[in-house]
C-alpha cells in the first residue's frame, strides 16, 4: 500500500512529545502528519532529562532512543499520567537477554547465548542495546556472545506497528553490519509464520511499534535481535506510525470521558 494515502483521524488539542532528533527522516514526517491532524508536536533532544514542565502539557510521549534518560522520562511520564507510545514495558526489550527470552516464548528460534566466548564463531554484543554503544562484532569482545548463524549476510528486518485497526508488518532486507556498513536492499512480503510471531511479540508486550531482526540459514529463520526503538528508515511506514499515535490519542480521549 502506498503510505502517502494515509490520513490520520483528527487529534486537535493534543500535544505529542517525541524523544527523537527533530530532523529524523521518518519521525519528522510522522510529526508533520500529526500536525496536519491537529496536534501540537514537541521534540526533545535524546539524553535530555525531562522535568515536570515538559511532561505536564503532554497528552502522549513517544520515545525513539534506548538510553538511561529515556527510561527516566518514560517513568516520569507514567507518574504524571501521560500516555506513552512504547513505554517502559517495551524499552526493557533493549536488555538483550530479556528480548531473547521473549522471542523464545513467542516461538522463535533464537541462537544460543554464552557469557564467555565459545569455541566456534559468535557475535559479541553488549547486555543492553544502548544507542551510544558499539555495534555487535564478529568474534570480538563483549558482554555476551551469541552463536553465529551461517548466512549469506542478509538481515530480514521485520517491523510491526499497531495502527489501532490492525497490526501492520513490513519486511526490509538489508546487508548485515557484521560485513560492513548496513545498506537497505528491498522490501519484501513477510513470511506468514514470522509475521504472526512478530505480531504476538507486539501484543504480548503491549507495544505500539517493534522490530525483530531475522537471518536465514538453509531455509530456517533465526531471530537474532529485538529493537524496541527502531528508526523505521526505508520501511515506508510513516502513515502507519502516525495512525498508531492518533489511535492511542483516541483512547486517551475515551478514558477522559469515562466517569470516575
Amino acid at each position: 500500500m502506498d503510505d502517502a494515502s494515509h490520513e490520520c483521524r483528527r487529534v486537535t488539542g493534543h500535544t505529542v512529545g517525541f524523544i527523537c532528533n527533530e530532523d529524523h527522516s521518518v519521525f519528522a514526517e510522522v510529526a508533520d502528519r500529526l500536525r496536519e491532524a491537529g496536534a501540537t508536536v514537541r521534540f526533545f533532544e535524546p539524553g535530555r532529562q525531562l522535568g515536570d514542565a515538559e511532561l505536564g502539557g503532554l497528552s502522549l510521549l513517544l520515545n525513539k532512543k534506548v538510553d538511561p534518560a529515556s527510561f527516566a522520562a518514560l517513568a516520569r511520564a507514567d507518574e504524571h499520567g501521560v500516555t506513552t507510545w512504547n513505554g517502559l514495558h517495551t524499552l526493557q526489550l533493549g536488555f538483550r537477554l530479556v528480548g531473547y527470552r521473549m522471542l523464545e516464548l513467542i516461538g522463535c528460534r533464537v541462537p544460543r547465548v554464552f557469557l564467555e566466548p565459545p569455541e566456534f564463531d559468535y557475535v559479541a554484543k553488549t547486555f543492553v542495546d544502548w544507542h551510544f554503544q558499539p555495534d555487535p562484532v564478529l568474534n570480538g569482545t563483549g558482554d555476551l556472545y551469541q552463536e553465529l548463524v551461517p548466512t549469506t549476510g542478509i538481515d530480514h528486518k521485520h517491523y510491526a506497528v499497531d495502527t489501532g485497526d490492525d497490526i501492520a508488518v513490513r519486511v526490509l532486507k538489508t546487508t548485515s553490519k557484521l560485513r560492513g556498513e548496513k545498506r537497505p536492499l528491498e522490501r519484501t512480503d513477510p513470511d506468514p509464520e514470522l509475521a504472526a510471531a512478530v505480531r504476538r511479540l507486539l501484543e504480548t508486550t503491549n507495544s505500539q511499534g517493534i522490530g525483530v531482526d531475522f537471518v536465514e540459514s538453509d531455509g530456517t529463520f533465526w531471530a537474532v535481535d529485538v529493537n524496541p526503538a527502531m528508526s523505521f528508515r526505508h520501511a515506508g511506514m510513516e502513515g502507519e506510525l502516525a495512525d498508531s499515535v492518533c489511535s492511542l490519542l483516541a483512547t486517551v480521549e475515551e478514558d477522559a470521558r469515562v466517569p470516575t
